[in-house]
Order: structure tokens, then C-alpha cells, then sequence
């Protein structure tokens, strides 16, 4: 079966979204920060430049009169592009501020201009000499001049914060910027080796705070690290590693109690580390009364929303943040994931679309244009966006498995085993938050051809391989739902049915609504397969009426051979008609 679609972070409107008019906007307090000029003699600065433009554009977020763009957003622009204007209406902002930072040893040159898009006129403009020890006062007069520059107001309590020193340590800061140029680069699409990443970013911010142990948001970064690496590094999902992401998120609460990073790392912990979503939402909530135009903040309280089975308001906040990040593939890629899962298939490749149109190559825009066709029934055009894909663009195993998965469900195990063929041992589920035994795949080709005995071979290689995981990271529910599988390919009925219902236990679809979902359907897939039709089928009308659009479809039900063993009883061909006919009165 297709694995859950995974947010990506934490988007754009449900169709298609029109670039954004500065002319019809002429009013607007809305500003983007391009990238900042390295002109360090070092090039190795880089990060130091970018964070420069990360620390003011946060405090800018932190304006509620302000519109702010991510910047997921501006990051592929030029420092000072030369079609101000057509950048700035890409962006949909009135204003732009560019710049550039040179850093040597202890000191920094920093220069920046604001400028007015609609007219190509300077705003404000300002050179700052500094020692690396003043650079937050530098961060804090740019916030307040360009508020002030765009007569947004400014809340005392924001005021207040925009003048607040994270850390009086220049070292610390300098590790903690480092660490940041890592994190941000952990989730990328090109990121070859994102758990050598996340080591790199954790010593970062683990020095930073031995630098200045008060360091209130490295703590709170270093929690965010610690939860994402839990969530989504199979590898790294170990009680010690969300014991130390909850540790560092309350140390930094307790440093800085109104800090609103550290009520996102909180939360974070709460979502991520033990799904408890209203104590999730209830950290959000405070993260976003400080941040009130942070998009990753907006972001989070939506997927928390996706996780309660709450998808229209989930659609409803990721339009909210779309507008803060509207030339990242992300965003509208959340919006089809969600759509997807509504079942609304043609609303979920029309915002996909908009994901390609920013990137034409993205593998993860591809990947999930191939996930909705498959679901709605045209595995020729899924076939075709993987094929799209070049075959050494594939640095995690999500490719890979996403086409011996087709192949499989379109009864081409010839092609499953094709593209299994250099697959290491471990390959990405599709993003399953965890991965997959490239020998599950390869037996379950086999024993789709009929090579009985390669693929008990090859099963029992899986068996070896998920049996080591949950020894080395404990019992977890994707685990769990593979040694099921393996169970059935190998004729072992109990003990199939014993590992696939223990998977919905650890994750039931009253606890997830998008993960549980997908256990409930391999449940299902497994009852089917060794003999028990009636629970299969109760299963399988429980899913029909939940968002499970990318785990049960009508055209899946109609073509996966999982389903085989149901075709010939009458009660499952009513089943295909009745979610034919649902799905037919989502079409919009």
C-alpha cells in the first residue's frame, strides 16, 4: 500500500495560485529580505550572512502589522536582483530589503537599503560598523527602522522583544548561526546525508550553549532538532533522543519564559515526540502570540489540525500561511498532501502543479503527482511522473520505493524488481516517517511472479533486517506493520495478524487521523490476504468514510492485486461502487 504523504513544513491556495499583484497592494506593510552579500574575504562566512537575514527577518515576523515573506521564499533570489520589481510582485510585497555582511575575525560591516518596489526609491537605507559583540543591537535597529520606514505600528510588548539580546557571548552566537546554516539544510531535497547534518547542528548548538549555558534559544533550537530527528529519522527515534528534546525546550522556557521559539520547541516535543495535540496547540498558541506572521508557526497549529482529522481547518490555515512563503514547493505541496487525503484528487494535483511550476524538477512534487494519480486511477501518468525523475536523483530511497510500490500494484513485478536492483538495504517508505527493507519490496515481487522460493529467501532476509531495528530502537508501529507482512509472505497467519494489529495499536487512527489511516489500511491488507474477509472488509468501510484518500481509493480498491482475495465476495464490489460514487461528488 502507498505510505502516508508526510508535511514538509510544516503552501498554497487549493488551485492554483496567481502571482501576486504590488500594483493592487500599493498600501500594503509587506516586506521580503533577500539574501544578504557575503563579501567576507572568507567564503566560509556564508553562514554568517545568512543568519544575518534569518535574526531580522524574525524580528520582523514578530510585527503584527507587518506582512513578512519566508525565507523558504526569497533564499533563490539574487542579494540585489536587477527586476526589483517583478521579484517583488513574484513575492507579493511592496517592499524589499537588501543587503550585504562582512564579517572579520570580531568585527562585521553590515549595509542595507529598503526599498520601495512600486517606485524603485530607497525608503531607508543604513551602514553599520560593529564589533561581533553589538550585532543584536544592529538586528534590532533594522527591525525598528523599516518599521518605521513602513509606518507599521509597533506593540510595546513588540518593541520589547525586537531590543532583546539572545546571548552576550560572540562565540556562542557564532557556533549557534553555524548550527542554524545546518538545520536549514536537513530537510532539502538534495541533502545527501541529512543525519550527518543533524550530528553537525546538534554539536553546533550543544557548544553554543556550553559557550553561555543561559543561551535560551540554543536550547530551544536544539530541542526542535533533537524532536525533528525523532520524527522523522527512523535511526535516531530512541527514548533518549526526545528525553534530551524535552529537557532542552523546558530549559529554555524556564531561561526565557516569553520566548516564543521555545513554546514552538515545546510544542513540538508535545506533537512530535507524543502526539498529544492539545498541549501541542496549546504551546503554538503562545509561540504565535509573540510571532503572529511566522509561517512556520502558522504551519504547525495545521498539521496539528491534519493529525486531529480536522482537514478543512487544516486547508484553511496552510491558505493563511501560503501567502508568507509563496515561492517555496513546499507549501503547495502540504496543500495537495491535504486535499489528497480529502479524497479531492483533482484540487490536490492543481495545487501540485503549483509546486512544479515554481520547480519543474522537484523530486518531491513528482513524486506526489505520481501518489495522487495512482489514487485516482491513471497509473499510466503516475508511471509517467516517476519516470520524470532521473534515476541517480534519488539521495534518501523515496524514488525507489515509490516505483517498485506502482509496479507492484500494477502487477508489473518484473519493473518492482528492476528498480530494486542497487537499492541498499534500507530505503525510504515514501515518507513514512521511518524506512523500508528494499528485500520486502523485492519478496513481495517475487512472490507476486510465483518464485516461491526466492521470495522466502528474500522475506526472511527483510525479517532479519526489521528484527535488528526494533532491537536496536524499539518497538515502533512501521516496524511493526512490516514484520506483518513478512509474517504473511511466509505463511505465518498469527502471527501476521498478531504484528499488523499491534502496528494500530501503537498508532490507531483515533490517536493519528493520516497515520493511523494507513496501519488500519495494512491491517486490512493483511486480514485479506490470509483468509479473514469480514474484518478486512469492516476495516475497509471504516477507511472509506475517514481521510484515507492516499491509502484507499475506489480505484485502488478496483486495481491493487492486495485486494485480490476480496474480489469474488459481492459486499466488496459494492464497497468499490459506493466510493466511486463518493468520490464522484468531491469533484469540484
Amino acid at each position: 500500500m502507498l505510505a502516508p504523504r508526510r508535511e514538509a513544513e510544516g503552501i498554497a491556495r487549493a488551485v492554483a495560485t496567481p502571482t501576486h499583484d504590488v500594483k493592487a497592494d500599493a498600501s500594503l506593510k509587506s516586506i521580503a529580505v533577500l539574501p544578504f552579500d557575503n563579501l567576507s574575504e572568507d567564503k566560509s562566512n556564508a553562514y554568517f550572512a545568512t543568519g544575518m537575514q534569518d535574526e531580522i527577518l524574525t524580528r520582523l515576523a514578530g510585527i503584527h502589522d507587518l506582512k513578512v515573506i519566508s525565507r523558504t521564499s526569497t533564499e533563490q533570489y539574487a542579494s540585489h536582483p536587477p527586476n526589483l520589481r517583478t521579484v517583488a510582485g513574484e513575492l507579493g510585497v511592496a517592499a524589499v530589503l537588501e543587503g550585504s555582511v562582512q564579517k572579520a575575525e570580531n568585527k562585521v560591516r553590515i549595509n542595507l537599503q529598503l526599498i520601495d518596489a512600486r517606485s524603485d526609491t530607497h525608503l531607508w537605507a543604513q551602514n553599520y560598523d560593529r564589533d561581533l559583540k553589538d550585532v543584536f543591537a544592529v538586528q534590532s535597529d533594522v527591525a525598528a527602522q523599516v518599521a518605521d520606514a513602513l509606518k507599521a505600528k509597533l506593540l510595546p510588548a513588540e518593541s520589547a522583544r525586537i531590543g532583546k539580546v539572545p546571548t552576550k557571548n560572540p562565540q556562542a552566537y557564532d557556533l549557534f548561526l553555524k548550527a542554524e546554516y545546518f538545520l536549514n539544510q536537513i530537510d532539502s531535497t538534495s541533502a545527501k546525508d541529512p543525519a550527518g547534518m543533524e550530528l553537525q547542528a546538534a554539536d553546533l548548538y550543544e557548544r553554543a550553549i556550553a559557550a553561555d549555558p543561559d543561551f535560551a534559544l540554543a536550547y530551544a533550537r536544539l530541542s526542535f532538532l533533537k524532536s525533528y530527528g525523532y520524527w522523522r529519522l527512523s535511526f535516531n527515534r530512541r527514548a533518549s533522543t526526545l528525553e534530551a528534546a524535552t529537557m532542552a525546550a523546558a530549559r529554555a522556557i524556564e531561561l526565557q519564559p516569553d520566548l516564543p521559539e521555545a513554546h514552538l520547541a515545546m510544542g513540538y516535543v508535545h506533537y512530535w515526540g507524543h502526539r498529544d495535540y492539545e498541549a501541542a496547540l496549546s504551546e503554538f498558541a503562545i509561540a504565535q502570540a509573540s510571532l503572529p506572521n511566522d509561517k512556520n508557526v502558522i504551519a504547525a497549529i495545521a498539521f496539528v489540525h491534519r493529525r486531529q482529522g480536522k482537514l478543512d481547518e487544516a486547508v484553511a490555515g496552510l491558505q493563511q500561511a501560503a501567502a508568507l512563503d509563496p515561492r517555496d514547493t513546499r507549501q503547495p505541496r502540504d496543500i495537495a498532501d491535504t486535499l489528497g487525503y480529502m479524497r479531492r484528487y483533482a484540487d490536490a494535483l492543481i495545487s501540485n502543479e503549483r509546486a512544479l511550476a515554481i520547480a519543474p524538477d522537484n523530486v518531491e512534487a513528482l513524486v506526489n503527482r505520481s501518489a495522487v494519480l495512482q489514487m485516482s486511477g491513471d497509473t499510466a501518468a503516475a508511471k509517467r511522473a516517476l519516470d520524470a525523475i532521473p534515476s541517480d536523483d534519488d539521495p534518501q530511497g523515496s524514488v525507489t520505493f515509490a516505483r517498485a510500490n506502482l509496479a507492484l500494484r500494477t502487477r508489473q513485478p518484473d519493473d518492482a524488481l528492476a528498480a530494486l536492483a542497487h537499492a541498499p538495504d534500507w530505503i525510504s517508505d515514501n515518507e513514512n516517517n521511518g524506512r523500508a527493507p528494499s528485500a520486502l519490496l523485492r519478496a513481495r515481487a517475487l512472490a507476486l511472479k510465483g518464485d516461491a522460493a526466492p521470495a522466502r529467501e528474500a522475506f526472511l532476509d527483510a525479517q532479519r533486517l526489521i528484527e535488528g531495528s526494533i532491537r536496536e530502537n524499539g518497538e515502533q508501529a512501521v516496524a511493526r506493520i512490516n514484520l506483518a507482512d513478512i509474517h504473511a509472505g511466509l505463511g505465518a497467519k498469527d502471527a501476521a495478524l498478531k504484528s499488523a494489529r499491534r502496528a494500530t495499536e501503537l498508532i490507531p487512527i483515533s490517536r493519528d487521523a493520516l497515520d493511523g489511516s494507513y496501519y488500519l489500511a495494512e491491517l486490512a491488507r493483511i486480514e485479506a490476504q490470509v483468509g479473514d474477509a469480514e474484518s478486512a472488509l469492516g476495516h475497509l468501510r471504516e477507511l472509506l468514510t475517514a481521510p484515507a484518500g492516499y491509502v484507499v481509493s475506489a480505484a485502488s480498491l478496483g486495481a491493487d492485486p492486495a485486494w485480490d482475495p476480496l474480489r469474488k465476495d459481492p459486499r466488496f464490489a459494492t464497497l468499490i461502487a459506493d466510493a466511486r460514487a463518493a468520490e464522484a461528488r468531491l469533484v469540484r
